[in-house]
């Protein structure tokens, strides 16, 4: 992803980022409109970011210091815009939706600020998409991205369906029983069985799934067997090969139809190219 600030304790760049464009609203209309230029500040602000983004080491005593005075001089600078508005100056359009996500992020982090916190809900990570949010992943090489995050199902006639898709970070576990029951209300019945990833395979589910008849995949919670019986080891098995499917529509999805690097600037359209990256390959698949 492009523009992507974190963590959210060094989200100065982010609010350098706003004040430059308040600044450059501030200008054009001053320009437009014949209004003197009003004072900003805006070298003594740029000095007092790049005095904390040229260090190599940064102390969050410094950070605090350094996002205290930018939301000052963001403050001043949407003051300012308020009084042009309330004058009856007409900004652009784009500049409207600029100025909605501004007045977002400035009030994300005087909460943090004052709070001392370091999170808030619905996050902006980036000016140009503000819908994208920040999933934790807790993993050592990637303990945090940025994108959209799904969950794809399989049937036993190989139909692909995506049960959820958003940006926001949630529990994908919860997913499962609601796709059981669209599942019903398509075919009148449950499934047979239930080949999930190890993720999905919680007490909630495994209760769920032991109420409706459905046999789920996996060794079962608690201590294993000693020794499974030959049956229990040829339905694991079976059961591993017929979920390999769901793996290998992620992979050739991402190897052939670019679904791991997703450029569309849009919400609409990201969700759009990961439905082609997904579906595509079921409607035509002569093409592999």
């Amino acid at each position: 992803m492009r523009s992507v600030h974190y963590p959210l304790f060094a989200d100065f760049s982010l609010l350098n980022e706003s004040r430059e464009d308040l600044e450059g609203i501030i200008r054009r209309i001053c320009i437009d409109n014949g209004e003197c230029l009003l004072r900003t500040y805006y070298r003594e602000a740029t000095q007092n970011y790049l005095g904390l983004a040229k260090c190599r080491r940064k102390v969050l005593k410094k950070i605090r210091k350094v996002i205290h005075k930018q939301l000052g001089y963001e403050k001043r600078d949407l003051r300012y815009i308020d009084e042009y508005l309330r004058k009856g100056y007409v900004l652009q359009p784009k500049e409207q939706k600029r100025l909605e996500t501004i007045r977002k992020v400035y009030k994300q982090q005087k909460e943090m600020f004052d709070n001392h916190s370091y999170k808030v809900a619905d996050c902006i990570v980036s000016f140009s998409q503000p819908y994208i949010r920040q999933i934790i992943l807790g993993k050592a090489k990637s303990p945090v991205e940025f994108g959209i995050q799904f969950d794809l199902s399989v049937d036993e006639q190989h139909f692909r369906r995506i049960e959820k898709i958003t940006f926001d970070d949630y529990n994908e576990q919860l997913t499962l029983q609601s796709a059981i029951e669209r599942y019903k209300e398509r075919t009148g019945h449950y499934p047979e069985r239930g080949l999930t990833d190890q993720i999905y395979r919680k007490s909630v589910n495994l209760k769920y799934f032991k109420e409706h008849g459905i046999r789920m995949s996996g060794s079962k919670l608690g201590r294993p067997s000693i020794i499974p019986s030959k049956e229990e080891r040829h339905t694991a098995y079976e059961d591993n090969t017929n979920r390999i499917e769901v793996d290998c529509c992620f992979s050739l999805s991402k190897r052939c139809y670019r679904l791991g690097l997703i450029k569309t600037k849009l919400e609409e359209t990201s969700y759009g190219s990961v439905g082609l990256s997904i579906f595509v390959p079921m409607t035509f698949p002569s093409i592999y």
